[in-house]
């Protein structure tokens, strides 16, 4: 038998690859909007980042989520990514 390949994706913030489970996503669609894809399947530019919050403050340091998407990212992006990592904590 084959073994089942595993999808790796690089973090944004501590530009480590990592299995595509362990990542979040952020996507920025086809209209521009910029949301959390809890799936990892929407369709859009995508940029992957750890649930960790060391690796979100780098990313957001370096505007590291903004240059793999190409545009601006809202503070209220942050805000839920935060919440998504706090909920992971605890």
């Amino acid at each position: 038998m084959a073994n089942k390949k595993i999808p790796m994706r690089k973090c944004v913030g501590c530009q480590e690859m990592k299995e595509k489970k362990q990542l979040i996503r952020v996507v920025k669609t086809a209209e521009g909007e910029i949301v959390l894809d809890d799936t990892g399947r929407k369709n859009g530019r995508g940029a992957y980042i750890c649930k960790s919050s060391e690796c979100l403050a780098k990313a957001r340091k370096t505007k590291a989520i903004e240059r793999s998407l190409g545009t601006e990212v809202s503070q209220e992006v942050y805000e839920e990514l935060e919440k998504e990592m706090n909920g992971l904590d605890g």
